[in-house]
């Protein structure tokens, strides 16, 4: 084995390590874990209500919009705080502070434009 390789070993190790366990854990859950006992046992419990309707219902794909509108916005935060904490320090060179508060106007620009477009084509709305 080259000397190159051997910063690896320790990953390679670790990797077996985890294959391992999740293969153990498997096995030892398919012999002593519970089994179903019977079909009132397997139906779904929901804060003890019978269910309601079936498990396949589609639901609007406003819903989904939604969820995602919600996570990019919320990738916008996971950026924007950051960038402001670190503004101070980028006030130590002015063109980098320049090109920063333009970088993050572009940024926020785009998200702006963004939410307009779907907002303008009715995707936020619930009826």
């Amino acid at each position: 084995m080259g000397a190159h390789y051997v910063p690896y070993v320790p990953i390679a190790i670790l990797l077996l390590l985890a294959c391992g366990m999740m293969a153990a854990i498997l096995v030892i859950n398919s012999l002593i874990g519970p089994k179903p006992r019977s079909v009132l046992h397997n139906a779904p419990f929901e804060c003890g209500v019978e269910p309601i309707g079936s498990a396949r219902s589609r639901y609007s794909v406003n819903f989904y919009l939604v969820g995602i509108f919600f996570i990019v916005f919320d990738i916008e935060a996971v950026f924007l705080y950051p960038w402001a904490v670190l503004y101070r320090s980028f006030l130590a060179d002015p063109s980098f502070a320049f090109a920063a508060v333009a970088e993050m106007f572009v940024f926020v620009g785009i998200l702006v434009v963004g939410l307009v477009y779907v907002w303008k084509r009715g995707a936020l709305d619930w009826t």
